[in-house]
């Protein structure tokens, strides 16, 4: 047979062109085995003189006044058999001398195999695919020498567990249904340094179908969008394939998982700061349009493109904690939905007098709705808005006279262009 052909045949037997990375530890072990006696019969195994504790053949006996052939064939197979802690990410090899390799079956204790790849000279196999972390394995072989002898071998060995690992904390949740903003946004609790291979590990399907392309804000943020908002009805799904995919050096990902979300109804709303109106058209239509209150001189609010990231049916904002000191602290914020991470929110207020909603700019960078203490009244501006809303709508700010709000505040990456967006892709 030659090279070529012995390089088709797959596992077990036959060949397989197909590989898997597995983990390498140890010096290897050699095999040495004896199959056919003076007379080309099977040789029976024994307890005594095998190579191979966990099902190695054994030198058979020959009939009256003849000597047992034994195969000259040496196999040898890294990791070592008995290893523990072999490398996930390194691949399995095999290698005979005097010999040719004629069958190798790596697989996990499920019975699931693992290809690899021949060569051409039938001396060595390889694999070329992954292996999985904290699993166990085993490798059955089998080989020829020149003389038709077969020898076996069946190891088995371990990977390791890293001491090391990251997960990505994503939204939208699973089986949610979002605004036509919401962007896909994964943040990592450790950073990533290979950020291409992270990238490639996580997918992002629409259904109809549609770009969609990563961002990396940072080292521990990364964004998915299409270039324009979802259309209606668009059900996302998000592939997290990130187990034992090395993130930083000596760090691996945990999570092999699917999420699922769907688009609903389109909604966008446009806050009109020179007008001091919030104008919501849904569906292509105009639902809506109410009277705001926006940032003062002193505090305009951000413009530009804003997604709303969460809804609070009442909050407490404190001044302090966004740097203003004392300046205000309200413990009961009715229908509140954030817009910036840095405290933007589109919310109800009652505290101030009903002429000033429309025709004044008074806040701190918030935009409000008239609304009742306690948000108790649903017909208030503040709660119809609230209540038509979806996390993932943009509200779209407008002549507020600040500058555009930083696209990584908040889910807000709407406010870059397609080519920007792309440039931030590690792939």
């Amino acid at each position: 047979m030659t090279g070529p052909e012995k390089q088709d045949r797959p596992l077990g037997g036959r060949w397989s062109r197909r590989g898997v990375l597995g983990g390498l530890l140890g010096a290897p072990v050699l095999f040495v085995a004896a199959c056919t006696d003076s007379k080309g019969g099977s040789a029976p195994s024994g307890p005594s003189g095998g190579a191979d504790s966990s099902g190695g053949p054994t030198a058979g006996s020959g009939s009256a006044g003849s000597s047992p052939k034994t195969s000259v064939a040496k196999i040898a197979v890294f990791p070592v058999t008995g290893t523990t802690d072999a490398s996930f990410s390194q691949p399995v090899k095999v290698t005979v001398a005097d010999g040719t390799l004629t069958s190798v079956v790596l697989a996990d204790l499920a019975g699931t195999a693992i290809p690899g790849r021949l060569a051409a000279d039938g001396a060595s196999w390889t694999s070329t695919g992954q292996l999985r972390s904290g699993t166990r394995y085993t490798v059955a072989v089998a080989a020829v020498d020149r003389a038709g002898l077969e020898a076996v071998a069946n190891t088995g060995f371990a990977t390791a567990t890293p001491a090391s690992t990251f997960v990505g904390y994503f939204t939208p949740e699973d089986g949610s249904t979002v605004g036509v903003g919401m962007p896909v946004s994964i943040r990592f609790n450790k950073v990533i340094t290979d950020r291409a291979a992270v990238q490639e590990a996580i997918t992002v399907v629409a259904e109809p179908g549609v770009e969609i392309v990563g961002h990396w804000f940072n080292s521990t943020r990364l964004d998915f969008r299409p270039q324009q908002y979802w259309a209606s009805g668009t059900k996302v799904t998000l592939k997290l394939r990130l187990k034992d995919v090395e993130g930083a050096k000596g760090v691996f990902g945990t999570q092999s998982k699917d999420v699922t979300f769907t688009i609903g109804r389109s909604q966008t709303s446009v806050a009109d700061l020179a007008a001091d109106t919030l104008t919501v058209t849904t569906d292509g239509r105009v639902t809506a349009s109410y009277p705001i209150i926006g940032g003062a001189p002193d505090h305009r609010t951000w413009g530009g493109k804003l997604v709303i990231s969460e809804q609070f049916q009442q909050t407490k904002m404190d001044s302090a904690t966004v740097g203003l000191g004392d300046e205000y602290n309200i413990p009961d914020v009715p229908h509140a939905q954030r817009l910036t991470t840095s405290g933007t929110f589109i919310h109800g207020n009652y505290w101030s007098p009903a002429s000033q909603f429309g025709h004044a700019n008074t806040s701190h960078g918030c935009i409000s709705l008239r609304d009742v203490q306690g948000g108790t009244d649903p017909n208030t501006n503040a709660a119809k808005f609230y209540s038509s809303s979806l996390i993932g709508d943009v509200v779209e700010v407008v002549n507020s006279g600040d500058k555009t709000v930083d696209p990584a505040n908040g889910l807000n990456g709407w406010n870059m262009t397609w080519a920007q967006w792309k440039a931030g892709s590690a792939l």
